[in-house]
């Protein structure tokens, strides 16, 4: 969040929840992930990451389920994520769209 800042970032609390966006938060969601590649937001813990203001505010429902998620998981969302796409990437299938945690998150805020 600080780094994001920073770099000409934003940042604010909606509901509970750290947004940012801007700076060092636009370059990383463009850059992407390793299996899942770029998005327009990223939830890490109570923190979610967007490329603008407006993708918050448009993925704003569908990464609060993952604000759930992790409140579930605890310390183990990130690894159970990462896991679970690693998992679905060897057996030839999509990390990102068939993903469980990306499957309930589409499945209750599409």
């Amino acid at each position: 969040m600080l780094i994001a800042c920073l770099t000409g970032g934003s940042a604010r609390i909606v509901d509970g929840v750290v947004e940012v966006h801007g700076g060092f938060a636009t370059a990383f969601l463009r850059r992407g992930l390793p299996l899942i590649g770029s998005g327009a937001a990223m939830t890490l813990g109570h923190v979610v990451l967007g490329q603008t203001a407006e993708f918050l505010e448009s993925t704003r429902e569908h990464e609060r389920v993952h604000v759930e998620q992790y409140e579930r998981w605890g310390p183990l969302f990130l690894p159970a994520y990462g896991l679970a796409s690693i998992y679905l990437w060897l057996k030839g299938r999509d990390p990102y769209r068939e993903n469980p945690f990306e499957k309930e998150a589409y499945g209750r805020a599409p």
